[in-house]
């Protein structure tokens, strides 16, 4: 049964569907997908083509809109618009501490998990396209993790697609986890960088809150521990375009007087388990290293191995001497299992994810390279979270695809930048710009 309501300007209608767990096993078990169908409310009533939006993550169901916010009013101006929580994630049946215990032991559970990255959320789109449409292509926007999907489902499925549209999301069609990471710190690097050099003050503020967690054991509201390697993940927000300024909003005022000496306030540390903690995405911690794994070697907890190639973010020799601390930004590591409440029963299968050694191809470059569906991209200059000569190599391995380097916006340009992504990637696509 499908229910319908309204929000300003919008119509908005739940749509359910029953996919395989399996699609290689049709006729086995069976997962649920949550999807909203938006529509502008004076075109209720028109045939409209569609637009399916794929969020980023992975582990984030698509973005709960009022109205007619960000991106979503240019699209409503001439499409009928999809917003699939992908599996696992949303409404869709999902995949957390408290329900992947039906599925049985750890390894059972790992198991579960390897179909649930982009080669499995292609296959459901596919299955849900022809209820939709009716068979008819649609246009795809995959939003950083989301257009990882967009261009597995150009490898595996072109014949589903009108057009595809990428925001920060164009993938290496063949690095390794490794390869993404040892990419990523000098990146992450320099953006803190930059955030110092706009909030100095923050340099000390910092030093003195990786000193405290050094020396002092912090257990958050939630049963979080804190530690200093936490505290650095907090560099995570720098990847936003307000990242840096909530950054520095969160540390000046994290210290109060108690009669047991100064204390990270109970304020701070609501905001720093907030942003920690994964109880509502455990999906982005499990398969995180998992979205790279394309063949016979395993993840192996990528992003922390290689960190040790980058000593200079190692808390406890920077604080030795007067260095500023750095943070770190979009990596998974083991101690995070350790801390999050929300992942410690987790522990075990996340590795056994990371021992695993028979992944399978995500893109088809021969495919790619004969591509016939309009596509254009959104590529940040400064992008912190996917490296951009991976992403401009991808472009150019995929015919026809159209490429907008900008520097106007971080990897949330989609969000930040609205209607005017979104206008200019359609005119891209169009061959219109």
């Amino acid at each position: 049964m499908t229910v319908s309501y309204r929000q300003p300007g919008v119509v908005l209608t739940d749509r359910r569907f029953t996919v395989p767990l399996d699609h290689d096993d049709p006729s086995g078990e069976t997962i649920e997908l949550y999807a909203r169908e938006v529509v502008a409310r004076d075109k209720a009533d028109e045939d409209l083509p569609w637009l399916l939006y794929l969020q980023g993550g992975p582990g984030f169901g698509a973005n709960r809109f009022i109205g007619k916010q960000a991106w979503l009013g240019r699209a409503l101006e001439e499409y009928r618009v999809l917003l699939l929580d992908q599996r696992g994630t949303g409404h869709s049946t999902p995949a957390s501490r408290q329900t992947l215990p039906l599925r049985g032991g750890a390894a059972a559970q790992a198991d579960y998990l390897t179909l649930f990255r982009a080669d499995s959320i292609v296959r459901d789109c596919e299955a849900v396209r022809p209820r939709v449409t009716g068979g008819a292509p649609w246009t795809v926007l995959g939003q950083s993790f989301g257009g990882f999907c967009t261009v597995a489902y150009l490898s595996m499925a072109p014949e589903g697609l009108h057009t595809a549209l990428v925001t920060g999301g164009l993938p290496s069609l063949d690095a390794h986890a490794d390869d993404v990471y040892r990419a990523a710190y000098p990146r992450i690097e320099h953006k803190v960088t930059a955030h110092y050099a706009r909030y100095p003050q923050d340099v000390e503020r910092a030093r003195r809150i990786a000193d405290h967690l050094l020396t002092h054991e912090v257990v958050l509201p939630n049963g979080y521990r804190f530690t200093v390697e936490a505290f650095q993940s907090l560099g995570m927000m720098l990847g936003s375009g307000e990242g840096s300024h909530r950054l520095h909003h969160l540390l000046e005022d994290a210290f109060v007087p108690t009669p047991g000496g100064p204390a990270l306030s109970d304020a701070f540390q609501e905001q720093a388990q907030g942003l920690l903690s994964f109880a509502g995405h455990p999906l982005y911690a499990l398969v995180h290293e998992a979205i790279y794994g394309q063949d016979a070697r395993p993840t192996a907890w990528s992003a922390e191995r290689v960190r040790a190639e980058f000593p200079r973010f190692d808390a406890a020799k920077t604080l030795v001497g007067d260095e500023p601390l750095l943070f770190t930004g979009e990596t998974i590591h083991p101690w995070m299992f350790d801390c999050d409440p929300a992942l410690r029963p987790l522990r075990e299968t996340a590795e056994l994810l990371a021992a695993r050694t028979d992944w399978t191809p995500l893109y088809d470059p021969a495919r790619l390279a004969v591509n016939e569906v309009p596509v254009a991209a959104a590529v940040y200059h400064d992008d912190m979270y996917v490296h951009t000569p991976h992403s401009l190599e991808t472009a150019r391995a995929i015919r026809g695809l159209r490429t907008w380097v900008t520097d106007e916006f971080e990897h949330d340009g989609v969000r930040a930048g609205g209607p005017r992504v979104l206008d200019r990637l359609l005119a891209l696509a169009r061959d219109e710009a």
